[in-house]
């Protein structure tokens, strides 16, 4: 499938401020199941873009300024080629592969993705993991527990806020955006063995008329990515109950999810400045399905 995605970024303030250098995360890296076909970026005020790869290996652009404005609008467009999801198998038969038993090697490269990064004060996280997988089919994997748990037992709320929730709060509040529940289960499955990381980016919806689907259209989405061996890194989308679903088109990934902001940056100016902030993600076929890579 072929994809156009636009993807615009607004901050408003009141008067004219500084802007600091902003670290944007819009592009996605080329890959069997990914493909980039034309990239590109505006920003207002004009801005000198420096491009790199962070320590995850994402596409990073810092942007520096020159002059104040009391708009700072960032619009990636992307047209890309998503293929289709190189997980086919049952999720039944292929339920062995799910346990979390990694080769020396790759426990040496997967460590800093097994280990939890969020804290569990009072053993609340550890309580919600033991009920869930209490529960359930004898021989149905603990990921796909967790994940269907957090999808028919939270609610989903649209954030604006910067940051994410603790696992604890979003046990507590029983709701959470995306990247919330996905911060959820990271933090679950990782107590249970197994790597897992933070990945943003975006949901195509347009195909997929599952009214499970809970995302919001036209927002950046957030998702969970285990590392399965013979497989891979796999996609769980605990908002949707999607598990390596081609509508999921990823852009960064990172150990904890503030490392995957698509934009983060300062200002200067006067205390409450920033009026408003506002994203808006257009994303349109324009061609059909395509398996061959």
């Amino acid at each position: 499938m072929d994809l156009q995605v636009r993807h615009v970024t607004t901050y408003r303030y009141a008067g004219p401020v500084q802007f600091g250098p902003h670290k944007l995360m819009l592009r996605p890296r080329d890959s069997f199941d990914i493909r980039i076909l034309d990239t590109r970026i505006e920003i207002f005020p004009p801005a000198a873009l420096h491009w790199s790869h962070d320590v995850y290996g994402n596409t990073v652009a810092v942007a520096t300024f020159a002059q104040p404005a009391d708009r700072l609008e960032i619009t990636s467009g992307l047209v890309l080629r998503r293929y289709a999801a190189a997980f086919p198998r049952d999720r039944k038969a292929a339920s062995a592969l799910f346990a979390p038993h990694y080769a020396d090697g790759e426990r040496i490269v997967l460590q800093p993705f097994m280990t939890p990064a969020a804290g569990d004060d009072g053993g609340v996280l550890a309580a919600w993991i033991a009920e869930v997988l209490a529960q359930g089919a004898a021989d149905e994997d603990p990921l796909a527990r967790l994940s269907r748990a957090i999808h028919a037992g939270f609610g989903y709320a649209v954030r604006f806020e910067e940051g994410t929730q603790a696992p604890s709060q979003t046990l507590s509040l029983r709701s959470g955006s995306c990247r919330d529940l996905a911060w959820l289960f990271i933090e679950a499955v990782r107590r249970l063995g197994y790597a897992a990381r933070f990945v943003s980016g975006y949901l195509h919806t347009s195909a997929n008329d599952d009214p499970s689907n809970r995302a919001a259209v036209g927002l950046t989405h957030a998702w969970a990515e285990v590392f399965v061996p013979g497989d891979g890194w796999v996609e769980f989308d605990p908002t949707n109950a999607l598990v390596a679903d081609p509508h999921l088109i990823r852009v960064a990934v990172a150990r904890v999810p503030w490392d995957a902001s698509p934009v983060a940056g300062s200002f200067v100016g006067p205390v409450g400045a920033q009026i408003s902030l506002s994203v808006g993600v257009d994303i349109t076929a324009t061609q059909a399905y395509s398996n061959v890579a």
